[in-house]
């Protein structure tokens, strides 16, 4: 099997990505909307239109921070899920999935409409069969399908199986389509200008004859043609420089649109009277008139084909981009890890596209006739996540996550957010009831999803939540009840993470591994990391990932049967990343590790003389406790534990204890003081540490020469294996002079274990380092 976190392939530039914003925009939107919405809203149906892409454009800036920030697979359900924690996780992924799958439904329905126009009165003689409708009808026992519906579900077919073959093919094709549909809708533009008539828009000298009430209400139902922006941030893995196109392909899609909405609609309404519009095919209608005489056949044609290719355009990057957000939810172990298989040949969730699609074709054969729910369920849905969006990005901000680093800032912060947090919910509330109970619905379906399965299957808390878990004395009780009542729940299972390089190497980290999780009732889950260059793309890797897991399970067997492991469950995984190091840190995240047991020493790609890399800890502390052990066979018949005191010598004792418990080692506890004159003092010393780690059994050895590493040297070579905790020294210390750790590592001929367990420190520590006791 392959990991979670096997990544995406970056091949999307700046033009691949306004295609998706663009394409997934100017669909069914502009093709079929303006009929509908002009019939409850009159000539401003076109202001509409504008505040809607107002709104739009004010999300689009959260957004765009938030993804320079974070350009991952799954774009607002990440963000959310990182800063809100994995309950407000569920209803932004749910409510993003399924908003994205009634809008890839709408838009479906839209090329089928146009489809029929087109092919109406088409027939194909059938010898013996007499003629045949090209798009017949199909009745199925009680249930009947249009011949839209018919052509809905054969465009819904088309692009799940596009998106099945890769971000590449897709991105090739939406920039082809939107290129052509762009060309076709500007000469309609243009023609359209010398046919439109003011006095078409002004009716009793007013261009809101339905009252200015209407206008917010008509903004509630065209929304669902801004939906196209966000999505380009769920293909931020894939996208090209992230930093700097995510924020340009954002923004200047919605700006594009907004201004192509604007002077289209506008055209409609001074081209044929509101209450005349099509509800079905307007822009057909409108190029009747326009493309007059001989053009008026190819003008129409034409037409109808932009928006076949635009409804055609807006399925394909909506299916694109839902089918990411359900491998985002199954990386993070919101819904089930078999989503996230990525296929050995395309290098995409195939899996997630597969069950993405079905729930698409299952919305366009049971809500295909109702095109307005469709719509408006897509709009509401999407307003939720806006607005969480919205509150996930002050939370970043606020509680200055060290990992939070954007590219690109909104202006006008705070305000900016609280806009766009406003805005989103209150557009809600002029939708149906209809609309408002199925989003309702879908948070209140979220949340119980959350409660029964997803509290118990995911690995991360959110930043919020730790937040405010962190200042109990400082907030409200009710909301530290609240996070929580949110939190995951926690496993009792103790979980050993053992991070490997080559497995042909790794049988005494698999064995050291197995006698902590013995002592635990825990598991063992050995990670093959598998490191590629940057100039690799992890396409690359992945194409041939089932090949090196397939080498990895079989190496990792065979170290196993040589390998005594307790009769401890062992987890094979295997991981392909350009960031080895970095990857050790997100496996023991990921999995919830207690421990992770990593080896140390010439040829690793993560050789290094502590855990934490010096350019990492300014900001990060430890997932969990660490044990690096060098290069060399464990044999821990004889075992020196050093100690002077200290979180890192607790774990040393422990790691001690677990060894005598499981293996029966000999242990000596060693202790360094100044001269002879304080022999008595840390023999107490010892004798004292002893007895609080349950160590009262070990031989106990104080050396007065004052000098740690030459005493720490000198003992070890009486020993097998020596576990010492790693320096407290901070950052520019070690820089400067030095590790106690790194010195012993390297001049010892014996095996040593380094132990290093998390802790909160000040800015102040984390530069200059303080020492407890003499030293760890």
């Amino acid at each position: 099997m392959t990991d979670s976190t096997d990544e995406l392939a970056k091949d999307l530039g700046l033009f691949s990505a306004l295609a998706v914003g663009i394409g997934t925009m100017i669909g069914a939107g502009i093709f079929v909307l303006p009929g509908v919405a002009a019939q409850e809203t009159g000539p401003i149906v076109v202001l509409s239109f504008v505040i809607g892409g107002l709104i739009a454009m004010v999300n689009a800036f959260s957004v765009s921070e938030l993804g320079t920030a974070m350009p991952k697979a799954g774009g607002a359900y990440y963000y959310i899920n990182r800063a809100l924690g994995p309950l407000f996780g569920s209803i932004s992924g749910m409510g993003d999935w399924m908003g994205l799958a009634f809008a890839s439904a709408f838009y479906c329905i839209g090329f089928g409409g146009y489809l029929a126009t087109l092919l109406d009165g088409v027939v194909v003689p059938i010898p013996g069969l007499g003629e045949l409708t090209v798009l017949p009808a199909l009745v199925l026992g009680p249930f009947t399908l249009s011949e839209i519906q018919i052509g809905a579900l054969l465009a819904g077919v088309a692009f799940v199986g596009i998106n099945y073959l890769g971000a590449k093919e897709t991105g090739g094709i939406q920039t082809a389509i939107v290129t052509l549909l762009l060309a076709i809708l500007t000469l309609f533009a243009v023609v359209g200008f010398f046919a439109f008539d003011w006095g078409t828009v002004f009716v009793d000298d007013s261009i809101a004859p339905l009252g200015y009430g209407e206008l917010l209400p008509g903004t509630a139902l065209v929304f669902v043609s801004y939906l196209g922006y966000a999505k380009i941030a769920t293909i931020g893995e894939e996208l090209k420089n992230p930093g700097r196109n995510l924020p340009i392909a954002i923004i200047g899609s919605v700006s594009i649109v907004i201004v192509i909405y604007a002077i289209l609609v506008g055209l409609l309404v001074g081209i044929i009277p509101y209450d005349l519009l099509s509800e079905e095919t307007p822009m057909s209608d409108a190029a009747s008139i326009v493309f007059d005489g001989n053009l008026g056949i190819v003008g129409v044609t034409s037409i109808t084909l932009a928006a076949l290719l635009a409804t055609a355009s807006s399925a394909n990057a909506s299916i694109l981009a839902s089918a990411r957000i359900n491998f985002a939810m199954g990386r993070d172990k919101i819904v089930s890890d078999w989503l996230n298989e990525i296929h050995p040949r395309f290098a995409t969730p195939y899996r997630s596209i597969a069950v993405t699609g079905a729930i698409i074709l299952l919305f366009i054969a049971v809500l295909g006739g109702q095109l307005e729910v469709l719509s408006k369920a897509a709009s509401v849905l999407h307003l939720i996540v806006y607005a969480l969006i919205n509150v996930a990005l002050i939370v970043f901000r606020e509680t200055d996550a060290p990992e939070y680093d954007p590219d690109f800032r909104v202006p006008l912060y705070p305000l900016t957010p609280i806009l766009g947090f406003v805005l989103s919910l209150g557009l809600i509330s002029f939708m149906n009831a209809e609309e408002i109970a199925i989003g309702f619905l879908l948070v209140v379906i979220a949340v119980s999803w959350y409660a029964i399965y997803a509290r118990h299957e995911t690995t991360r808390d959110g930043i919020l939540s730790n937040y405010v878990l962190s200042r109990p004395e400082e907030l409200p009780a009710a909301a530290v009840s609240v996070a929580a009542a949110a939190k995951p729940s926690e496993t009792d299972e103790f979980t050993v993470v053992v991070p490997v390089s080559n497995p042909r190497t790794e049988s005494a980290l698999l064995s050291l591994a197995s006698v902590l999780a013995k002592a635990n009732d825990g598991t063992v889950t050995v990670v093959h990391i598998v490191e590629v260059p940057d100039q690799t793309p992890l396409e690359a890797g992945a194409e041939h990932v089932q090949r090196i897991d397939a080498e990895s399970q079989t190496l990792l067997a065979t170290v196993r049967e040589r390998t005594e492991t307790f009769d401890v469950p062992v987890e094979i995984k295997t991981v392909v990343s350009h960031r080895s190091f970095e990857e050790i840190f997100n496996v023991a995240e990921r999995e919830r590790a207690d421990t992770v047991v990593m080896g140390w020493g010439s040829g690793r790609p993560w050789e290094a003389g502590r855990a934490e890399r010096p350019t990492d800890e300014l900001t990060h502390n430890l997932p969990c406790d660490f044990l690096v052990l060098d290069d060399g066979e464990f044999d821990p018949d004889r075992v020196l534990v050093p100690t002077g005191g200290g979180p890192n010598s607790d774990l040393s004792a422990e790691v001690a204890r677990d060894l005598r418990e499981q293996i029966g080692v000999e242990l000596t506890l060693l202790h360094v003081v100044d001269d002879d004159s304080n022999r008595a003092d840390g023999e107490a010393f010892l004798a004292e540490w002893a007895s609080d780690h349950d160590l009262e059994d070990a031989a106990i050895r104080v050396d007065t020469s004052g000098t740690v590493e030459s005493a720490i040297a000198t003992a070890a070579r009486e020993h097998s294996l020596t576990i010492i905790g790693a320096t407290e020294r901070g950052l520019l210390s070690r820089l400067l002079r030095g590790s106690l750790a790194y010195d012993i590592v390297t001049e010892l001929d014996q095996p040593v274990l380094l132990a290093e367990r998390p802790t909160t420190r000040s800015l102040r520590d984390r530069l200059f380092g303080r020492r407890r006791g003499r030293d760890e």
